[in-house]
Formats: C-alpha cells, structure tokens, sequence
C-alpha cells in the first residue's frame, strides 16, 4: 500500500528530519498526534531505516502503512552496536507496549489424566476434576500435551476409545474398525481378563509418566516372567505390546529422548493475518504449547525476529536450542541476546530434514490451526496455501486466485472458464465466462491470450466488480506453452502478478505446475497439491458447462434458421428474449412474430418447429 501526504500531512516534515538523521545504529519511536508511542524499532543504520517509512512511492504493508498513516513525529536513541539496539528495543517494548508491535497474550488452564472409575477403566484427558471417584493425575500446563499423550498411550496399548460400557456391553456388536487395525485388544469380545485390561492401564499411566524406554524394559521382564510361568498368550500380547511401543518412539512426538530442553517456534499466515505456535520439551519430554495471535502480519524474517523477543523477553527458562519453522536474517543477533539473557549458549536454527523438520511441521499445523478459529478458516486450507507458496516461491500465501481453461468443439462454439477461489474457497459471485472473439481457428494459446488481455483490460476500466481486483496469483489450464504466451503479453500491461500453468497427465489428472522454462511438482505438498487439483477440476468443469450450453443454443438458433423467412439475426432475436427452449415451446405465434419481427402466418410455422425441437 501507497501512502501519501493525504493520508498523513505530516510526511513532508518526517523526511526533511529524516534526512538529518543519523546512520548510526539505534532505536526509533513513533508517536501519534497526543504523543503516545504507537511503534518502536531497531535499525543497524537510522537514517536509512527510518526513511523507508517516509519515502514516496514506498510500497508498505497493510499494518506498516496503517502505521505510517498515524505518525505524526518520532524520537530516536543512538546505541553503539546493533546489539545494543536489539536489547533497547525489547526494553523500550517491554515497558510501553506499543500498539503496532507485537504483543503477546497467552490464556493459560490446566488439564489432567483422568483414569475413570469403572470395571474397565479408560483413559482420557479432562480440563477439570470432579468428585466422580475417578484417579487424577496432574495438572498439567499444557491441554495440547496431555490430550497427545493420552491419544499415543491409548494407541500403544490398545485401550478403548469408543462409548460401549463393560463389561454390559461384552459381545453386543462385532469388534470395531480400531481391533481389526490393532489399534484396539477387542475388550468388546469379553476375552480380555478385568486384571489384565487393568495392568495395560497402569503401564499406560507408566509409560506418559516414565518414557518408552522405562515401559520396554519392564515389560520385557513380565514378557519374561510369563513364558517362565507358561502363560505363553500373555507372553504373547505383552510382545506385541513391547513392538507397539518401539514403532511409536520412533514417530510420536510426546516423548523424546533427544530433545532434552528445546522450544520448537512456527508461524502461520492467511492474507494478512499471523500466529504463532511454540511447542516446548523439557527433559526430553512434550512439555507445554502456548499459541498467539500476531494480528496483522509484517516482513516474514521481521515478524519471527519481532516474536522471538517479545516471547523470551518475559520468560527466564530459555532452552538450549530453538528450532524455526523458517531461517532469520539476524539469527547470530539474537542468538547473542539470548545467550546473555540465560547465562547459556543458545542455538537458533531451521531444520531442513529428518525429525527436527517434523517437528517444526507439528508447530506450524498447530499454529494453522489456532490461526483458522480466529480467521474463519480449516487448518488444512491455510496449510495449502502456505506450502503453495513456498513450492512457487512467492512472497506471501495467494489471498486470491484466479484459473482460467479454453473450452471448444474443433473451431466452433471457443470458450473460457474464470474461476476465483479467495482464501483457498471458491468465490463464485466472481466467476466469469468469455466468448473467443478474435480467434478464428482453433488455438488454444491465442485464445488464452485474448481472454487474459480482455481480463486486464477490464481491470484498468473498472467495468466489472468481478475484475476489479488484482489476483495474488494465476493459473492456466495448460502447459508451458500457455505461460510462455500469456505471460509476456501481461507484462506489457504493466501486470506483474505471478502466473503458472496447470500440467495434467494422461489420466486428465493435475501433475504439476507449470513454469515459463520447466515444471514445479507438488507431490511433496499434500495440502497445496489437493487445492490446485480442486482448482483446475473446478475451472474445467465450468468452462465446459458454458461450452455445452453455448453449443446447444447454437444448436437451437441452426434449427430456428430452417424456417423461410428466419435468418441467423432473427434466430438470436429469438433466443436473447425467450433465453430457454422451454420458454420458446411456451410462447404463442403472436409473441414469436412480435419478437421476431415476422408475420403470424411465418410465426405459425416457426411454432410448429419448435414444438418439434
């Protein structure tokens, strides 16, 4: 967003004291017209970084520009190194919490390990006690770890999750989906001792309490045990219960041995709005999670660093490693300040495979998630956009998309689709169809040509609210070959909007993204791919539902036309004020000759032939 001196007469008097200001390394706050500190920064060089606030033509984001339009002056302090500034900054932050920084408010409960009171007990997580009887363990800080632990305990040792009552419903219904899976010991059939359904909960319990390791080693010697007594069944289960332990600790994400003191930081996006998930291991064990709404969303690389203070600057138990969910620019910055701050090295880092990128995935879904309840918004849609935009390399998740396909029957009847989907959902109010009019023969780049340049052209004439808007992204039904045309004659428009093809394979199925030099595939982006797949199906499907009714109206105006005194402009008279066959079929002689301007003996026989249609 542009900001000029309409929006803020005070900007010719903010860059002439700018331009005095100092390169030095510093902080600078911005006060509003009463003198309250809405906004402070940290700058490596003042003078530069405090004119890019003020500086025509500059392009800011939405909360930056809301900013700037709200300044009416600034102080400045001048540190010795960027260090010095980093570290004023997050005091001055601390101590006057602007309104255009982030600030972070976390509602912390509590939750417990319910253990019910029952013949069969099960285990589950509760957000409080009641006097029911039931055992209680905790409380916990953290919901998100106990609700996890609980799922991978149940998972582990087979307990019941559903609502049938034991022992009252022993052989009732057949097992369920979760026993023929072995997620489930089929306590519905009544094989399952009372004793020892028991036993598996308090090694349940155990095993949230004391780590897989502990549980392995114990229940290797009651595996052990119950051979020497020939109890070769429970042997048996207790085997299968020792194998379901080691494959979960190889992919759970509850207790890690590993990750001994480590916060693990994300961020997710969607349009212009941003949170933050921070998942925290202790001991090598999930410890808690706490999620913050960022509210508007600034420079990526800015936005992380901004956060990073904000959330350590408060908090004393600073872990030894911090894994990013993406890199920072000033990571050895603040990798100093934390190291100052906690008496211990820190590192600050972006894992790019294997567990730890995993593990960052865990934070970033956590943080879609949280992020969809306040913007209205799946989880999964905000993850798509997210990876579409990492694996097309564009600066911020597409808020609006358009696609466009070219549908015709040899050279007649040419066609296109215009599809908008906005947040990652179809936004059909701005859907659009076109007729090919300066294409004669069948080509299918020259028509997508045409359609784009009508598009843009429209864009520059206000004519349709459907194209008043600049998509944040482009996608053509078709190959590098559309791209290499359309996008060339785009830019000329002076259009700089991103656009990329939709490949499909032999099966008419998405395949990849299409470049102007090669191809992009999603197959690693499962979220991002499934969008794009219900993009192009959703174009294709609606540039062919216009192609057929075009086609059959054609259709409809050729049979018209077999009528003495029916020429090809008279037939479309017809069909523009009747617009269906049924409407025609219903019409009497006089209305047909009046619409059609003929007389009521040629209306009879066009009346005959339309009954006939």
């Amino acid at each position: 967003m542009f900001i000029t001196e309409e929006d803020n007469p005070r900007l010719p008097y903010l860059r002439d004291k700018t331009s005095k200001l100092t390169s030095s390394p510093g902080c600078y706050i911005m006060k509003d017209a009463g003198g309250k500190i809405i906004y402070i920064g940290k700058a490596k060089n003042l003078r530069n970084r405090v004119t890019s606030y003020f500086r025509k033509g500059q392009d800011h984001l939405p909360k930056v520009a809301k900013m700037v339009t709200h300044v009416n002056d600034y102080d400045f302090i001048v540190t010795d190194s960027e260090f010095e500034a980093l570290v004023l900054e997050c005091s001055l932050i601390k101590q006057y919490s602007p309104k255009y920084n982030i600030l972070l408010k976390d509602d912390k409960g509590y939750s417990y390990i319910r253990v019910t009171n029952e013949p069969y007990p099960r285990l589950q997580s509760v957000l409080q006690k009641y006097d029911d009887g039931a055992e209680y363990i905790g409380p916990y800080t953290s919901s998100f770890a106990v609700k996890q632990a609980v799922e991978e305990a149940n998972k582990v040792f087979m307990l019941p999750t559903c609502n049938r009552k034991f022992p009252a419903d022993f052989k009732k219904a057949r097992p369920c989906l979760n026993h023929h899976i072995k997620r489930c010991m089929g306590v519905c059939t009544g094989e399952i001792p009372e004793e020892e359904y028991r036993q598996a909960v308090r090694q349940a319990v155990e095993y949230i309490r004391g780590g897989s390791q502990k549980s392995v080693e114990r229940l290797t010697k009651e595996m052990q045990d119950a051979a020497e007594r020939l109890d070769f069944e429970l042997a048996a289960r207790l085997r299968d219960r020792i194998a379901a332990i080691t494959r979960a600790a190889d992919s759970q994400k509850i207790i890690d041995e590993n990750m001994k003191d480590s916060d693990i930081i994300a961020i997710s996006q969607n349009g212009e709005k941003a949170c933050a998930s921070v998942i925290m291991y202790r001991g090598g064990r999930l410890f808690d999670k706490a999620d913050f709404f960022l509210g508007e969303k600034e420079d990526q690389s800015v936005m992380r660093e901004s956060f990073i203070m904000q959330f350590y600057s408060s908090r004393d138990d600073i872990p030894k490693e911090v894994l990013l969910d993406e890199p920072i620019e000033n990571g050895e910055l603040l990798e100093r300040w934390l190291r100052e701050k906690s008496s211990h090295a820190v590192r600050l880092y972006a894992p790019q495979r294997g567990h730890l990128l995993r593990l960052t995935m865990l934070a970033k879904n956590n943080a879609s998630e949280y992020l969809s309840i306040k913007v209205g918004r799946t989880g999964r849609e905000i993850v798509a956009l997210e990876e579409l935009a990492k694996a097309l390399s564009l600066p911020k998740p597409p808020r609006i998309i358009e696609c466009y396909d070219i549908s015709n029957l040899a050279s007649s009847d040419m066609v296109a689709g215009m599809v908008v989907f906005e947040n990652g959902r179809p936004c059909k109010k701005y859907y659009r169809k076109f007729s090919i009019k300066t294409v004669e023969e069948q080509n299918d780049y020259a028509c997508m040509k045409e359609v784009l340049e009508r598009r843009f052209r429209n864009y520059f004439e206000k004519t349709d609210e459907g194209f008043s808007t600049l998509p944040d992204l482009i996608f053509l039904d078709g190959g590098q070959g559309h791209v290499s045309t359309v996008a060339p004659a785009v830019r000329e428009m002076g259009i700089t909007v991103p656009i990329f093809g939709l490949v499909k394979d032999s099966r008419h199925r998405t395949r990849a993204v299409a470049t102007g030099g090669g191809e992009i595939s999603l197959t690693r982006c499962r979220s991002a791919f499934d969008l794009v797949t219900r993009i192009q199906d959703e174009v294709h499907r609606y540039a062919i539902t216009y192609q057929a009714q075009k086609h059959k109206k054609t259709s409809y105006q050729l049979e018209l036309t077999s009528v003495r005194g029916i020429g090809e402009k008279k037939a479309i008279k017809l069909m523009t004020e009747f617009k269906t066959k049924d409407n025609l079929k219903n019409a009497s002689p006089e209305q047909l000759a009046k619409a059609a301007g003929v007389s009521i003996e040629t209306a009879r026989q066009l009346a005959e032939i339309i009954k006939e249609m």
